[in-house]
């Protein structure tokens, strides 16, 4: 790196916004796009960061009493059809398999073999599991079923972004069943609520926590539960959905059960899932003109020891003592867990060693070499402050400090988006205020407005369309702890049972 350069990443966040984000997953070493327009390739250093995710989220799952399964990738086009709102809701983005065999032609393979039915590849499963419960479900004593499945999905995306939208992405998708609607009700609060201490607990991100209005809803659901991120753009990214579906699933597919009074009824359903986006969301978070900044509760290395060899006869002895501290610290417990340490072993010199990890964002990096080896000292460098801020360290202080640091790390990582959130989150009372936050006046750094909006709207429908319309702002969600406080929508002049919130949204 030039000694001319002063950050990693170009261009800087407020230079332009969606081009640093696209650097930083590539400098990170993240993904990369894919030879199929709107897919991506998800490198190790990337994957391993979706593993850890997975990793948390399925302890907590299955906490909760929930196993997993795995659903077809192929759904019926018949399937699709018997939830209206939901095909509605669907219909464009599908992806659909018509044939079954390639046959060459004119030396050109062409598809042959053309199915009696088309099939979707799967863009959500509610209907495939439905038609599934409907077989297993006979009796109240069958239910509750509580189920979850790791898998990926497809959604045909116009304008693909790396982890944010592409046209293929990871996932989970838990499905219920329940002989009660209060059942089902407590069941999607339940999950709701997982989401949102691993979102703030884990990932360090803020999120406003509240349901989704008639328009923004999962189709065919009764209710939507939804957690609300906002980046540095101050854009908002919608971070996890779960959804109450009351009988709409169960009367479409027939998942009917004989109760304890011996009378048939319409289970409840329930589905409710976290994305590859959330990867996305991190970055976008914490991120800085650098590179990615992980929280240690979730990077998948919390330590990076980078031994600087700069003469080849000094490399087995820093290389050992490397080992040494690698072994002392994988002993030492951070958040209940041992702490993950790895070692940078590359055969390049230190200073690209230091700076691919700052990228990468790992919270500590702890560099040795022939001063330190002889001090029986390291430099150690915290991901959350300057590249060049470091300090000495004695090898017998950092068992006891590391965990402090980490602590440190992830708490410094949510203050600091916390306090970026509130500071870009206004309650406003009038339509010219409202359309003033919401419009660029700096030609030259247009992303420099906006945020939340916590405005009062009176229910209409019409008003939301005609916001997004001229605006592209949507109402984020109904916030829960805006209820009982009424007031008047200032676009309307009507009166508002609460405040929402309105941001504009990846």
């Amino acid at each position: 790196m030039s000694s001319q350069t002063k950050h990693a990443i170009s261009p800087a966040r407020h230079e332009d916004f969606p081009e640093w984000y696209q650097q930083v997953v590539r400098a990170a070493e993240m993904a990369e796009n894919s030879e199929v327009r709107g897919c991506m390739v998800i490198k190790p250093w990337g994957y391993a960061l979706w593993e850890r995710m997975q990793s948390v989220l399925d302890g907590m799952f299955k906490a909760t009493g929930h196993r997993n399964a795995y659903f077809p990738l192929f759904i019926p086009l018949s399937h699709l059809q018997k939830e209206a709102e939901h095909v509605e809701g669907f219909a464009k983005e599908c992806a659909v398999v018509t044939h079954h065999r390639l046959e060459m032609q004119d030396g050109k393979l062409v598809p042959a073999g053309e199915l009696t039915e088309p099939l979707i590849i799967r863009p959500t499963s509610e209907t495939i599991i439905g038609s599934v419960y409907a077989k297993w479900v006979k009796s109240y004593r069958d239910l509750p079923i509580l189920l979850n499945q790791w898998a990926n999905v497809v959604r045909w995306e116009l304008r693909p972004r790396l982890f944010l939208r592409t046209a293929e992405f990871l996932w989970q998708e838990g499905h219920t069943a329940h002989a009660t609607e209060a059942e089902a009700i407590a069941e999607t609060e339940k999950m709701h609520h997982v989401y949102e201490t691993f979102i703030g607990d884990y990932l360090a991100i803020p999120v406003l926590s509240g349901t989704k209005t008639a328009s923004e809803r999962f189709p065919g659901a009764i209710e939507t539960y939804c957690l609300e991120a906002m980046v540095q753009d101050r854009k908002a990214i919608q971070a996890t959905t779960s959804h109450f579906l009351g009988q709409n699933f169960a009367k479409a597919f027939g998942i009917q059960f004989q109760s304890r009074e011996g009378k048939m009824e319409y289970a409840w359903t329930t589905s409710w899932g976290a994305t590859t986006r959330l990867i996305g969301t991190l970055l976008m978070a914490h991120g800085d003109d650098d590179g990615a900044i992980l929280p240690p509760r979730i990077a998948a290395s919390q330590i990076v020891i980078i031994p600087f060899i700069p003469k080849e006869e000094q490399g087995p002895a820093i290389l050992q003592k490397a080992e040494e501290i690698a072994v002392l610290l994988r002993s030492t417990v951070y958040a209940g867990e041992a702490v993950r340490v790895e070692i940078d072993t590359r055969d390049v010199g230190g200073s690209t060693k230091s700076w691919d990890w700052i990228k990468r964002g790992v919270p500590l990096r702890l560099e040795i070499g022939p001063r330190d080896l002889e001090a029986g000292t390291v430099a150690l460098a915290r991901r959350d402050r300057g590249p060049k801020e470091k300090e000495a360290m004695s090898l017998e202080a950092l068992s006891k400090r590391i965990p402090e640091l980490l602590a440190e790390i992830q708490s410094t990582l949510f203050a600091r988006a916390l306090a970026f959130q509130q500071e870009h989150t206004r309650e406003i009372d009038t339509k010219e205020e409202f359309y003033d936050f919401f419009t660029p006046h700096n030609k030259a750094k247009p992303e420099i407005h906006g945020g939340f909006a916590l405005t009062h709207w009176n229910g209409s429908a019409e008003v939301e369309a005609k916001i997004k319309e001229e605006l592209k702002v949507t109402i984020r969600c109904i916030p829960h702890d805006q209820k009982g406080k009424p007031g008047i929508c200032p676009f309307t002049g009507e009166p508002s049972a609460q405040r929402v919130v309105f941001g504009k949204a990846y």
